[in-house]
């Protein structure tokens, strides 16, 4: 049995010495969920799929809810865990298994907390958003998501990441005539005509944005270019796709009518393929001010999306906060350090009882 009550270090190496690839968390569901019985017998747990939820029911004024994904992406030779130094190494140990162990050790050893607590451990966060354990959880159990905050424990280098940027992508279509090379007259080249949109991005002014004393800049950028039939032939169509990072005071619809402004004027359709809303990082509302205050006000603001924004829109404030170093995530050389995960622990029990 995993031991809740264990040394949060111990902890996160038990935790990434059971394989846990996204579809295939089972035994890791299983083993939480008997530990939580055992071990938390002040919270109520239940199972949904592979993803296991507990709470508390102390009647306190405010809920905390602690998320945690449990899967990982597919390991690359780098289990069983090692302890090497001050940094512990393995798959999943920075995302997100550290914030797991932080999350399942407070649970355990909290007896008195000073806010009702709801733990969250789901499966599939690695893989496509359609399958993701916490919107099931939403659909399915939408009490259990409840709270006047939410911390994730994605990895987040030990500081608090409130909220997240919003992400769009298009595909910026050009067209013309096709023709033969030798006769270029005689057509009208769609590849050329990408140069006017590159030209746009290129001079494009990045806005930065401070909202609750977190700073979010924008992001306008070509990602990939489509186009060209043969070696000898006027393309008669092609294409740029954009990825627009934009800060959460935008809209997924403010954010593509700006697109639409930066390219107004060319000829060109402009063809919206996914988008995924931001995420405002509420930190004037009392329980997340309260953890900023914990945290001695550290406090940044999130580039890049994660589930958050599905907290947002709830009207739940979030936050990521974990030990683990978001550069190192995925990698096989993924690792975090053990001096975090002590730094985390204090912190989030500071929280959690005064």
């Amino acid at each position: 049995m995993l031991d809740l009550t264990a040394d949060p270090i111990a902890l996160t190496a038990a935790l990434v010495d059971i394989p846990s690839e996204s579809r295939h968390e089972q035994l890791i569901a299983d083993k939480i969920e008997t530990a939580l019985k055992a071990q938390a017998p002040h919270f109520e747990v239940i199972r949904n799929g592979d993803a296991v939820l507990a709470r508390t029911n102390l009647g306190r004024p405010s809920r905390v809810l602690l998320a945690g994904h449990t899967d990982t992406v597919p390991a690359a030779d780098n289990l069983p865990s090692r302890l090497d130094g001050d940094e512990l190494w393995g798959c999943g140990t920075s995302d997100m298994k550290a914030g797991d162990a932080v999350f399942l050790h407070l649970a355990a050893t909290v007896a008195e907390p000073a806010h009702d607590i709801t733990l969250v451990m789901y499966d599939c966060e690695e893989i496509e958003s359609s399958a993701n354990g916490l919107g099931r959880i939403e659909r399915e159990l939408p009490d259990w998501l409840q709270a006047d905050v939410a911390i994730l424990g994605e990895p987040s280098g030990g500081l608090i990441e409130a909220g997240c940027q919003g992400t769009l992508r298009v595909i910026v279509h050009t067209t013309g005539t096709r023709a033969h090379s030798a006769r270029s007259w005689l057509g009208d080249n769609a590849i050329h005509k990408l140069g006017a949109i590159l030209d746009r991005l290129t001079a494009y002014q990045a806005r930065q944005v401070d909202i609750d004393g977190c700073v979010y800049r924008e992001g306008l950028s070509a990602v990939r270019i489509d186009g060209g039939i043969a070696g000898n032939v006027i393309p008669d169509a092609a294409s740029v796709t954009v990825n627009f990072r934009f800060a959460p005071d935008r809209s997924v619809e403010q954010a593509l009518a700006h697109v639409h402004e930066v390219f107004a004027g060319l000829d060109v359709s402009i063809e919206l393929t996914d988008s995924a809303a931001g995420a405002l990082p509420g930190l004037t509302q009392p329980a997340a001010a309260a953890l900023v205050a914990a945290a001695g006000g550290q406090v940044r603001a999130k580039y890049g999306w994660t589930d958050v924004a599905r907290f947002a829109a709830l009207g739940i404030p979030a936050v990521n906060y974990g030990p683990g170093d978001p550069n190192l995530a995925h990698k096989v050389d993924e690792r975090v350090s053990t001096a975090a995960i002590t730094a985390t622990t204090k912190m989030l029990r500071r929280y959690l009882t005064r």
